[in-house]
C-alpha cells in the first residue's frame, strides 16, 4: 500500500472495520466511535505491524486507542527502527 502513514492507516482501518472513510478521523477511538471490539484491535494492530513492517508490544497497543495515536506511534516507530539502521 502506498501513501502516506496517515493515508494508510485511514485504509487499514476502513477495510479493517468496513466504516465510511469520512469516520476515519484522528480523533475517533476505535472502540467508541468506529465500533470496533477487542477482536478488532487485536485485528487492527497485526494490521499495522505488518503493513509498517513494526513490532507493536502488547502494553503499547492497549495506548492506541484513536486513528491519530496510531498514526504517532507508526511515525515514532519507524524513526526508531532507521535510526537504528544508521
Amino acid at each position: 500500500m502506498e501513501g502516506t502513514i496517515e493515508e494508510r492507516v485511514v485504509q487499514l482501518v476502513v477495510d479493517q472495520l468496513g466504516v465510511g472513510r469520512e469516520e476515519v478521523t484522528p480523533e475517533a477511538s476505535f472502540l467508541g466511535d468506529l465500533g470496533a471490539d477487542s477482536l478488532d484491535t487485536v485485528e487492527l494492530v497485526m494490521a499495522f505491524e505488518e503493513e509498517f513492517g513494526i513490532e507493536i508490544a502488547d502494553k503499547d497497543a492497549d495506548k492506541i486507542t484513536t486513528v491519530g495515536a496510531a498514526v504517532e506511534y507508526i511515525r515514532k516507530a519507524q524513526r526508531g527502527r532507521d535510526e537504528k539502521k544508521d
